[in-house]
């Protein structure tokens, strides 16, 4: 269903950037006012601190601008080793960024170092202008060594649903303030050869007539990434309509088979433009890519 986009990779690392020099991968992205907002994860070397940055595209694969520097940052001993693998969601006036906060563990005898889920929030309308005035970050599962986290952007039954891994699962949990998650158990776990080792949310879900389309990841017993696909009952977040058996993508490609990180390809973000999904992914661990589907073309199949 995912044709790959012949033009890519539409970014690369920038070795005049030095926050950027070495990776760019696993990126967000939102689709407003006729522009795709890419928000992405770069390194200055292979075992770096991850930073964020920004660029955009008209039509979707043609990058129009890109910042020379980053517009998210570590802060603090909690994600002092790096901000990695942003997603973002629109809820209300505000778009809602959820990372992976790698850092130390403050008051800690010895270094302890370890990943959790982290959130800050920003206004549309600083978004979109540019104007970093991010809110506090908050770590709704504090020391729970857990990444991946998307946000479905309205409320079901009065409350915010989320998925996350804590590994080997997709878990869902829910809020009532963005702030708190509760009622966490596990929603899914790897059942094909391609997922076998572990699984994990991509793309915040994207709402269509037949469910919310949601794309995951899977890693195998060889540390292949692959993407996945299933859809969400509309009311019901805990309610799988269908999973798909096969990968939706899987490494292929020199600049996907080969890089910092060989045979990954792994998402954080996903847009609906017209009748048409355009799905922006990391190819391994290097350089950002996207393939696009029909929209009509996956719904035949649900």
């Amino acid at each position: 269903m995912f044709k790959r986009y012949e033009g890519n990779p539409i970014l690369e690392p920038i070795k005049e950037h030095k926050w950027e020099a070495c990776m760019v991968f696993n990126c967000a992205a939102v689709y407003e006012q006729e522009k795709v907002h890419i928000v992405y994860r770069g390194r200055e070397s292979h075992n770096g601190i991850s930073k964020i940055g920004y660029a955009s595209s008209k039509d979707g694969f043609h990058i129009d601008e890109r910042l020379d520097k980053p517009i998210f940052e570590p802060e603090g001993d909690i994600d002092c080793l790096g901000v990695e693998d942003p997603r973002i969601m629109r809820i209300g006036d505000r778009y809602y960024m959820t990372y992976t906060a790698y850092g130390r563990w403050p008051k800690m005898a010895h270094e302890s170092q370890g990943t959790q889920i982290a959130m800050v929030s920003i206004s549309v309308n600083d978004f979109l202008s540019k104007k970093w005035n991010w809110s506090e970050r908050t770590y709704p599962l504090f020391r729970v060594d857990n990444k991946n986290c998307v946000i479905f952007p309205e409320k079901m039954k009065g409350r915010y649903a989320l998925y996350f891994r804590i590994p080997p699962h997709i878990w869902i949990g829910y809020s009532d303030d963005l702030k708190n998650i509760y009622d966490c158990k596990i929603l899914m776990s790897p059942e094909q050869e391609w997922e076998y080792y572990k699984i994990g949310a991509g793309a915040p879900p994207i709402k269509t007539e037949k469910g919310w389309l949601f794309i995951y990841h899977g890693v195998d017993a060889h540390h292949y990434y692959r993407l996945g696909l299933m859809f969400i009952d509309l009311e019901n977040p805990e309610k799988v309509i269908k999973r798909w058996k096969e990968p939706i993508l899987e490494p292929e490609k020199e600049y996907e088979e080969q890089g910092i990180v060989s045979n990954v390809v792994y998402t954080c973000g996903a847009v609906k433009i017209g009748n048409r999904i355009f799905l922006y992914y990391g190819g391994a661990d290097t350089v950002i890519c996207v393939a696009t589907a029909e929209l009509k073309d996956i719904l035949s199949q649900v």
